[in-house]
């Protein structure tokens, strides 16, 4: 597969299987690894080549429904305006759905007396974990996760982790942290000059 960002190449001849459970994609800045997210939900496309999610082309799949099944959650969290109840419920409510506010909020590691806290007012790290509870309000089969814990403290980091480790969904988990690697995949591919190594 080749693709590029801003014009610039990043991604030239890259093959690569990504496995159900949890992979982990290291690599220097620029390597790709923020391009192969947007990718696998249709944020970009390839110029040559293609993505393959649960066998079929990416382009074939109508790209909203692609993206509440393999969810980004990026890397600076952006909330709605409004309470924490309103951005984790926007997602199902455009699919007709209602969403599980408190179990949402507790599996990204908050109590359920956050839904009614005004999102923008938190600190940088409890707005990350309202970013995962709005991703899994969707029920997505993938978490695609940009640095989810690059702008974070480290004990923020660490209960960004400890939601993540309790999950049992696929994710797929940039990082440019090799020992965050470890503690949260299974598998870990590093990218260098476009290429799994």
């Amino acid at each position: 597969m080749v693709a590029s960002r801003h014009g610039r190449p990043v991604l030239n001849g890259l093959d690569l299987r990504l496995e159900d459970g949890a992979t982990a994609v290291l690599g220097p800045s620029g390597s790709g690894k923020s391009t192969l997210l947007r990718l696998l939900n249709r944020l970009a496309d390839p110029e040559r080549g293609e993505v393959l999610f649960t066998g079929q082309d990416v382009r074939e799949l109508d790209p909203l429904e692609l993206r509440r099944r393999a969810c980004l959650v990026p890397q600076l969290p952006a909330p709605f305006p409004g309470s924490v109840a309103d951005n984790v419920a926007y997602g199902p409510r455009l699919c007709d759905r209602e969403a599980d506010v408190g179990r949402c909020l507790s599996l990204a590691g908050l109590s359920a007396d956050y839904a009614a806290r005004e999102a923008s007012r938190l600190s940088v790290g409890e707005q990350q974990r309202v970013m995962l509870a709005r991703a899994l309000a969707l029920e997505p089969a993938v978490l695609l996760l940009d640095e989810p814990t690059a702008a974070l403290d480290e004990a923020a980091r660490d209960a960004v982790e400890r939601a993540l480790g309790g999950l049992e969904l696929s994710m797929v988990v940039v990082t440019h942290d090799p020992a965050q690697a470890e503690r949260l995949a299974d598998r870990v591919v590093r990218l260098g000059e476009g290429r799994a190594e």
